[in-house]
């Protein structure tokens, strides 16, 4: 339905951000971190201001004066202007980011960010599991100070010729495999302690839900997080029809006498104490040329579905590999909507998380409208170009109504 005088290409662009991220959950965002505006004084209202930081990650080309005028040129189309606003200038732009911080982009994202597809979306599930996968990434922010103390730089020290250029940093999602929408997301340092991609991961795992079947690379793994070392020896316990086969994984911690113990009370099918050890199924299979070298690549994927009749081995193969999606995400976010090679704008790590954000929740915005139209399709989301998707709502947020009011 188009309102009177409202053209639907409006309506498209102002749907895509709309639907996803509406007003009410702005408001309730603001609120519970505190940030509501405290009196009128002309300033940029705190709801202003969270589509104003989205609009810099949907125009990352334009300086912020004009994409400003993007989101001042929709309100006034609205007739959600108050004449008490200033129209904002650069400067009025980086004062309106500072009294609104990142908490209420972090706790907006929270709030509106979860899985988008349904049980008609090709590739959604398996089984009863929704496929999800977890994969970090970094960002580049401005060389300052304060950046560089909270992200620290890639490479060993300040002399290394390595050492990246930037400060950067670093992200960690949970995004859904079919539609490419992150989640859930932590956003901490590339150097120092705790900066790994496991730690900003644990953060992530308490969140998990029930029917997520979470897929991981070998970088993940760990005892604390996943039960299993790469290097771990796979003891076969039994093999199974559908040639995968149950083993044991042991507590590294348990070695010599100790360890073969766990290993034989596995085998009897005796009860593991999972601090020591933990039942799994391993399904190995060979992926010929991977590395486009003429050989082949023998995989180990290893899950805790046990039941082979929950998940046959070469189905959880192939559900393996839409873990890949999670590379075709990060790529939308970095080079598609960022801009290969960009720079984020902001001089200050609370800045910094505030903006990364809005990138995650403009591309989620985007990745559930491509997701429904895919699905109202019955068509893969893989088929439905998201930078062509992106061009077309810029062109449209050109005109008014790209932004809810």
């Amino acid at each position: 339905m188009v309102g009177a005088g409202g053209r639907l290409t409006d309506w498209v662009s102002l749907g895509v951000l709309a639907s996803s991220v509406p007003r009410d959950a702005v408001d309730d965002a603001v609120a519970v971190t505190g940030k509501q505006a405290r009196r009128r004084d002309g300033k940029l209202p705190p709801h202003v201001v969270v589509y104003l930081v989205m609009a810099l990650a949907l125009f990352a080309d334009d300086d912020y004066e004009e994409a400003a005028a993007r989101l001042t040129g929709t309100l006034a189309s609205w007739g959600c202007w108050d004449e008490a606003w200033e129209v904002p200038t650069s400067g009025g732009i980086t004062q309106a980011r500072q009294r609104l911080g990142s908490e209420p982009m972090r706790e907006l994202f929270a709030q509106v960010a979860v899985p988008v597809a349904d049980q008609l979306t090709q590739g959604a599930f398996l089984g009863r599991w929704r496929l999800m996968s977890i994969d970090g990434f970094e960002w580049d922010a401005p060389d300052t100070r304060e950046n560089a103390a909270a992200f620290g730089f890639s490479g060993a020290g300040p002399d290394d010729p390595g050492r990246a250029a930037f400060p950067k940093a670093r992200v960690v999602t949970v995004s859904e495999c079919a539609s490419h929408a992150v989640a859930d997301a932590a956003i901490g340092a590339v150097a120092g302690k705790g900066a790994g991609e496991q730690s900003l991961a644990r953060e992530l795992y308490p969140r998990l839900e029930e029917d997520w079947l979470l897929i991981a690379d070998r970088h993940f793994y760990n005892w604390a997080d996943w039960w299993v070392k790469a290097d771990l020896p796979l003891p076969v316990l039994d093999l199974l029809p559908d040639g995968s086969y149950s083993s044991v994984l042991v507590n590294p911690k348990a070695r010599g006498k100790a360890r073969q113990q766990l290993i034989d009370a596995a085998r009897a099918g005796k009860d593991l104490g999972e601090d020591q050890a933990r039942y799994v199924r391993v399904i190995e299979y060979e992926v010929p040329d991977r590395d486009g070298d003429g050989k082949g690549e023998v995989i180990a994927l290893i899950t805790t579905i046990t039941e082979m009749t929950a998940a046959p081995g070469p189905l959880l193969a192939q559900a393996y590999h839409q873990r890949w999606e999670h590379e075709t995400g990060n790529a939308q976010l970095k080079t598609h909507l960022r801009g290969p090679g960009r720079v984020l704008r902001s001089k200050s790590p609370d800045m910094v998380r505030q903006e990364i954000y809005g990138y995650l929740l403009t591309h989620y915005a985007i990745s559930a409208l491509i997701c429904r139209a895919a699905t109202e399709a019955d068509i893969d989301p893989d088929r439905v170009k998201f930078k062509r998707t992106v061009r077309i709502i810029r062109r449209q947020a050109a005109g008014p109504a790209a932004f809810p009011p």
